[in-house]
């Protein structure tokens, strides 16, 4: 009788997920700038790939374009440093591939929102949203982030991440910078009216949502309302700034702006500061082997060509 626990395996499995899949190879794809996914794939006896359905690709051909959208979008560069083709398994080992719905069906027959389904996870939404860049992703407390996040994770449950939609400032930046184009900021907004029809809406979010329309309504009342706050952040005490009403306040609190004038400890740190590069840009430029003579170079004629 086998009284080992059910939870051992005899085979130690290394997972990895999948960039793209191309359904006429069987071939997972794999991109990385890290090869991490090379050493989970190769070393463990057995290979577990996670695929998610909308990452399957018709053809190889299609996998060339993709590949470098991919990159180009994420990094800016051709091709990222490890694209990793698995095909079949190594001999002695074993390879399974994992197909992953998790919802994904039902938001392909959602007609505002399976365009979501296009991602290809190039992070470039993320890049160029003014919120993400100051909050960061664990602020979106889901597996994605940024403004793709705020419409993808809403599908997997609607009242957790509820609040997604609201952290963005709809300028559009996003949409314009997706390779594949999806309309991010009109699913970021059509989701908020889905919330609100919902009544998903937390009670404190709506009443200040209630006073910012009144005062942006009025250019008179915002530009009052600006030049009191502006002095009155300065002495108002901590706890009425950072308290659970103030939703956005949180565990941060933004420090004093130090003053700019330079006293006579911090001159006389930069000064030995520049005296010491001053010396070692000299030493350098002492070491360096003296420029050769340039070669002459024919000059040739300018010449128009036509055809």
């Amino acid at each position: 009788m086998n009284t080992r626990p059910y939870f051992v395996r005899e085979k130690t499995a290394g997972m990895t997920g999948c960039n793209f899949a191309v359904a006429e190879t069987g071939t997972v794809v794999v991109c990385t700038n890290e090869g991490n996914a090379d050493l989970s794939a190769n070393v463990p006896p057995l290979h577990i790939a996670s695929i998610g359905i909308e990452k399957i690709i018709p053809k190889v051909a299609d996998l060339g374009v993709l590949i470098r959208m991919l990159s180009r979008s994420a990094l800016g560069s051709p091709i990222t440093q490890y694209t990793s083709h698995f095909r079949a398994s190594r001999p002695g080992t074993e390879m399974h591939f994992i197909l992953v719905d998790h919802g994904r069906s039902e938001r392909l027959a959602m007609d505002d929102f399976w365009y979501s389904l296009k991602c290809i996870r190039c992070g470039a939404c993320m890049n160029t949203c003014p919120v993400y860049r100051r909050s960061g992703g664990l602020s979106y407390g889901g597996t994605y982030s940024g403004p793709i996040g705020a419409i993808i994770n809403l599908t997997f449950d609607l009242k957790r991440y509820s609040a997604l939609p609201f952290a963005s400032t709809l300028n559009g930046s996003c949409t314009n910078v997706c390779p594949v184009k999806i309309n991010i900021h009109e699913q970021i907004y059509k989701w908020r009216t889905v919330i609100a029809e919902r009544h998903e809406v937390p009670f404190v979010k709506q009443e200040v949502l209630k006073m910012a329309g009144r005062l942006l309504a009025s250019p008179t009342l915002h530009r009052a309302t600006v030049a009191s706050m502006g002095g009155a952040l300065r002495h108002l005490p901590n706890f009425m700034l950072y308290n659970p009403l103030n939703i956005w306040a949180g565990n941060v609190s933004c420090p004093r702006r130090r003053s700019r004038r330079s006293t006579p400890g911090t001159r006389k740190i930069a000064e030995v500061a520049m005296a010491t590069r001053e010396a070692f840009l000299a030493k350098v430029r002492q070491a360096q082997p003296s420029a050769r003579p340039r070669p002459d170079v024919p000059l040739f004629a300018a010449t128009s060509w036509r055809r």
